[in-house]
């Protein structure tokens, strides 16, 4: 999986399969539709098990229950973000990384839902180029996307250790795979455990992990998160709350039941591998509430800390009002 800043696919709509039904079914679910409102949640990236929650949703019936008929699309050249803050999408997959800094910038993102509770991302590496803590990434090549949060984050593990970040080199992946890359011309990339990191134990590639949460409690931030726009919640409140409810059973399904919920993804995107998916949803199972009292519950201190932390960093024009880039009120009690 990669992050936000690249986004590589072209538009398309995936089309949600269903079960079985009977003629008199078929029927009246014909004539309901006419009944629900249609919507969007556009992917950050190519489906994954970050998103199993929303095909659960279409394949279960919830969003229909919510007299919601959605479409799941991928985000194309203009990104997720984009999309969702210009209106084109009601929904949409981002990060709380991104959507700092599009509330910096008044564009009128708010986050709805933490997918995931905390942050699992961190700098892999195959386990025979010795990197174990933030001070062996000196004189290592490093392959990202080009995004100055990289440097700066790495930095500021270096600085932990008193290692300077100007003594690794930096180059752009592209679209190259990490497997790819780390036997070509990379040291170390940044990944999400939940699906690189499984698929490399899949592989019996022995990977070495610095998680960003271990060097900083203000990297604990929420990625990736369900998100909206402001006017979406101005002008369609009830639909939002529809949409969040409906998700919020795709993933307290995908919690307690991940083998099915990783046979319905396995169903509705075919090409994915599924014994990945299989695994990945069962690492992942016990991540997307983690200690919250609720899927999706996100916490005020999360934001600010996050935010000061870029702030800081040099990667924000000005703080935060961490109270208008996210909201609990749509997840259901």
């Amino acid at each position: 999986m990669k992050k936000w800043l690249i986004v590589l696919c072209s538009l398309l709509i995936l089309a949600g399969c269903s079960n079985p039904k009977s003629a008199s079914e078929t029927e009246t679910k014909k004539k309901d539709t006419h009944s629900l409102k249609k919507v969007s949640v556009v992917l950050d990236w190519t489906p994954n098990t970050n998103h199993t929650g929303l095909y659960v949703a279409k394949e279960k019936g919830y969003f229909e229950d919510e007299g919601l008929d959605v479409d799941i699309i991928m985000p194309g050249d203009a990104g997720a973000d984009q999309l969702v803050a210009s209106g084109k999408s009601e929904f949409g997959i981002s990060y709380q990384e991104s959507i700092t800094q599009a509330r910096i910038q008044d564009v009128p993102l708010v986050s709805i839902a933490a997918i995931i509770q905390h942050n699992t991302s961190g700098f892999a590496s195959p386990a025979a180029k010795n990197i174990v803590t933030p001070k062996d990434f000196v004189g290592k090549t490093y392959g990202g996307w080009g995004s100055p949060v990289e440097k700066s984050v790495i930095s500021s593990l270096m600085q932990k250790e008193n290692a300077d970040v100007n003594k690794v080199s930096f180059v752009n992946m592209g679209d190259t795979d990490f497997f790819t890359a780390v036997k070509r011309d990379i040291d170390f990339a940044w990944i999400y455990y939940g699906w690189t990191g499984v698929e490399a134990e899949m592989r019996g590639e022995k990977l070495n992990m610095v998680y960003l949460t271990d060097y900083s409690d203000k990297l604990d931030y929420y990625t990736p998160v369900l998100a909206t726009n402001e006017n979406m919640i101005k002008e369609n409140p009830d639909t939002v709350k529809a949409f969040v409810k409906a998700v919020s059973k795709g993933y307290e399904f995908a919690i307690k039941n991940p083998s099915d919920a990783a046979d319905i993804l396995i169903k509705e995107v075919p090409e994915l591998d599924p014994k990945l998916v299989k695994k990945s949803q069962e690492w992942l199972a016990s991540k997307y509430q983690d200690d919250a009292p609720r899927w999706g519950e996100q916490k005020q201190i999360v934001w600010e800390n996050y935010a000061s932390w870029m702030f800081d960093n040099g990667l924000l024009e000005k703080k935060l009002d961490a109270q208008k880039a996210f909201t609990n009120e749509f997840l259901p009690q």
